[in-house]
């Protein structure tokens, strides 16, 4: 079997241990580990794009009003005008593809936001580095339905801070909160549980003791 098809079965495998990865794409797909389980993942929000898309629609308005209003002599000028808008144009496709590759991806062990179109970055943090994040939403945001996360994290250099453009930002900050005190209460947890074996085990010492001596 060639690399290709092996590849394409490893990641039809992970697709079926964990549902939530199965819409990546596979270059993102490729970026998560084989025992990771995904509970976030999801492209920026399509508000993103307004301004985008409205600077090209404006654009072509202008060029179609300025067309009637230029004299046809000479036609330098036109064509300058609609090789603006085409400029505007594909500037505006280079963000759209720009807006597909932008995922940001919350597993059981770390977070990932990935970006770039010829050049594709992954940036990354453990969950265990995340000490405290907080929950923005402008008035914009609240209308359109997308917020901002800021992250810290317990080192100097940061991967990431902000995550910006969340849609379905307070099931996703519920998601978020859920995997973040999850993991740090687990140690917790675990710490209390072994002191309380150590007390019961002591206890027990301490009681056969007190019976020996009793049966003294």
């Amino acid at each position: 079997m060639s690399t290709t098809g092996s590849s394409r079965a490893e990641l039809a495998v992970a697709d079926e241990a964990d549902p939530g990865r199965a819409g990546l794409p596979r270059w993102v797909k490729r970026r998560l580990l084989a025992g990771e389980r995904t509970h976030v993942a999801s492209q920026r929000h399509w508000a993103q794009l307004v301004g985008t898309v409205a600077g090209v629609v404006a654009g072509f308005a202008a060029v179609l009003w300025l067309g009637f209003r230029l004299p046809p002599d000479p036609p330098l000028l036109r064509d300058a005008l609609f090789l603006a808008w085409v400029v505007l144009l594909l500037r505006a496709v280079w963000r759209l593809l720009q807006w597909r590759n932008g995922w940001f991806i919350a597993t059981d062990k770390r977070l990932l936001l990935t970006r770039g179109v010829v050049n594709r970055r992954t940036a990354m943090m453990p969950l265990s580095k995340v000490t405290d994040m907080s929950f923005n939403q402008s008035v914009p945001g609240r209308l359109f339905g997308y917020g901002q996360f800021v992250l810290e994290s317990a080192g100097r250099d940061q991967a990431m801070r902000r995550i910006d453009w969340v849609p379905d930002p307070d099931e996703k900050y519920r998601d978020m909160c859920e995997l973040i005190f999850a993991r740090s209460a687990a140690p917790a947890a675990a710490a209390v549980a072994v002191r309380r074996g150590r007390g019961r085990r002591a206890g027990r010492v301490l009681a056969g003791l007190a019976r020996r001596v009793a049966g003294r």
